[in-house]
């Protein structure tokens, strides 16, 4: 890998505005399927979502396991590189909730519970 600054590289794998929430909903460790996420997220698209699924797998943070049932089943969930990085996440959680001075804020995933 070239010579490149540690938070750049943070940014690059961490970075868009749908990454780290769909982190957040695999951090339960429970596997989901591509409806559930989508569902959770809320006003997501499907391309913004396959797009980022598919960077987050190539980043070897998200697995994709595909099932040869019909209908066809796929399910993602944290690959163990995307576990090690829940401790960091949690510690940039506990600085953003002491940030946003967390007056009766109701964290609403596993990462930012675990912070609060």
């Amino acid at each position: 890998m070239e010579n490149i600054c540690p938070l750049k590289y943070l940014a690059h794998t961490f970075g868009g505005k749908w990454k780290l929430p769909i982190i957040c909903i695999l951090s339960d460790m429970s596997p989901k399927r591509y409806s559930a996420i989508k569902r959770s997220l809320g006003d997501i698209t499907n391309m913004m979502l396959s797009q980022s699924l598919k960077e987050l797998e190539s980043s070897g943070l998200v697995s994709r396991t595909q099932y040869n049932e019909v209908p066809p089943r796929v399910e993602y969930s944290l690959t163990e590189r995307g576990k090690n990085a829940l401790p960091m996440l949690t510690s940039a959680a506990q600085w953003a909730l002491s940030e946003m001075g967390n007056d009766g804020f109701a964290p609403n995933c596993e990462i930012c519970r675990a912070s609060s």
